[in-house]
């Protein structure tokens, strides 16, 4: 996590010494119900304790001025003037926020903003959503608006889809926004509801595992993926009429008219349909504290990304594989988007070092790449951050 005097010192340094409040929004990983969000299927992720801070004082004008810590960059735009439209621009996901904010009516005061964040980007853990969802917290409660968390979260969500040119799902941003320390979140991504469920990591670690291969979801074969599946489901429809998406398809229906699918969209939808049946049982697991049921449905997942879905890579396959190999692993798959990332592990704390030594040397060793290992508790949804207010000044120009 960034420790919010880092946050205020930088922001004092670039900025000057100024009255500012402080927000920050976890970055995620996905225990399970992977590509089954933008399927209106079901999900089971967590926050983690990795995050994107930002720290903001008020201006006279509209424009919102950004520092970002990581790119040692400033840059700026006027909500009063239009999008510029610069493609692959870091501020876009910033921007994008504060324009779908304003079509909504929300009018937003200008800000300068110091945003830092420590959420690994590409690595499968939602570093945009982390932002986006910060960012929407901190204008809105910068120009004392009051939107829920649910709003924000799909507002994320729409700034991936309109300023990034990716078609992610709500998940990202939802758990980001919503998550509950301790906790994962179920979330049913066709009505939002959602429930906290209690993640007992007391003899169980949750262990990220980074592939450091790196991927970008708006340049990748994942809006394929989404495509495919939209595809799927109108040939289904010829037979199956009342479906919306395939979270409406079960596997009895998707054997029965297999063969009028081309063999390669009926993996992709066979994928969705078992994954949201292992997402459901996963959470059953979980509230049943059945943790080594939760691990061999995580197993399944990844064969089913792999085999079906085709969105791992080697560097994925060979650290689940090598998790597979030791002792006091409960669980492996990939998480997030694929074709790169991390994968999710649940390891029994006694083997935690062992784990750790194992991955990082037969990594090494099949890949000439070091792989970054995070361990993480299940964190909290986005909040404000302030404690102690710095001096007060007039805002600036």
């Amino acid at each position: 996590m960034i420790h919010r005097e880092h946050l205020t010192r930088k922001f004092v340094e670039i900025f000057g010494n100024r009255e500012m409040r402080c927000f920050r929004a976890p970055g995620r990983v996905n225990l399970i119900g992977e590509h089954t969000d933008y399927n209106g299927g079901f999900v089971l992720p967590m926050a983690i304790d990795r995050e994107a801070a930002i720290a903001a004082s008020i201006r006279n004008d509209r424009k919102i001025c950004v520092f970002t810590v990581n790119l040692d960059e400033m840059a700026e735009f006027d909500l009063d003037n239009e999008w510029a439209g610069k493609k692959g621009f870091w501020l876009n996901y910033i921007e994008g926020v504060a324009r779908i904010l304003e079509r909504k009516n929300i009018k937003l005061q200008g800000v300068d903003m110091l945003v830092w964040s420590d959420v690994p980007a590409g690595a499968g853990l939602s570093s945009s959503a982390a932002l986006e969802t910060a960012v929407g917290l901190t204008l809105t409660q910068m120009s004392n608006q009051t939107v829920d968390l649910v709003t924000l979260a799909k507002i994320g969500q729409q700034t991936e889809h309109e300023f990034a040119g990716a078609k992610v799902g709500i998940m990202d941003q939802f758990v980001s926004a919503n998550a509950k320390a301790g906790h994962a979140l179920l979330l049913d991504c066709r009505s939002l509801d959602y429930e906290h469920l209690r993640l007992d990591t007391t003899d169980t670690a949750v262990v990220i595992c980074d592939t450091n291969v790196k991927h970008d979801l708006a340049t990748s074969e994942y809006n394929t993926r989404r495509e495919e599946c939209e595809q799927a489901v109108e040939r289904l429809k010829d037979y199956l009429p009342d479906i919306r998406q395939l979270r409406d398809v079960s596997i009895t229906d998707l054997e029965k008219y297999s063969d009028k699918i081309p063999e390669v969209i009926r993996r992709r939808a066979r994928h969705v349909v078992t994954e949201n049946q292992r997402t459901l049982k996963a959470a059953d697991a979980l509230k049943q504290g059945d943790l080594a049921g939760f691990g061999r449905l995580m197993w399944d997942s990844h064969k089913s990304l792999r085999d079906d879905y085709e969105v791992s890579c080697r560097e994925l396959d060979i650290l689940v594989d090598i998790a597979l190999r030791l002792d006091g692993v409960l669980g492996a798959r990939m998480t997030g988007g694929g074709f790169g990332g991390s994968t999710v592990n649940l390891v029994k704390r006694e083997h935690l070092e062992q784990f750790k030594e194992e991955m990082q040397s037969e990594y090494l060793r099949l890949t000439d790449i070091k792989p970054t290992i995070l361990v993480s508790d299940a964190g909290e949804g986005a909040s404000e951050i302030t404690e102690v207010q710095s001096s007060k000044s007039e805002p600036l120009l």
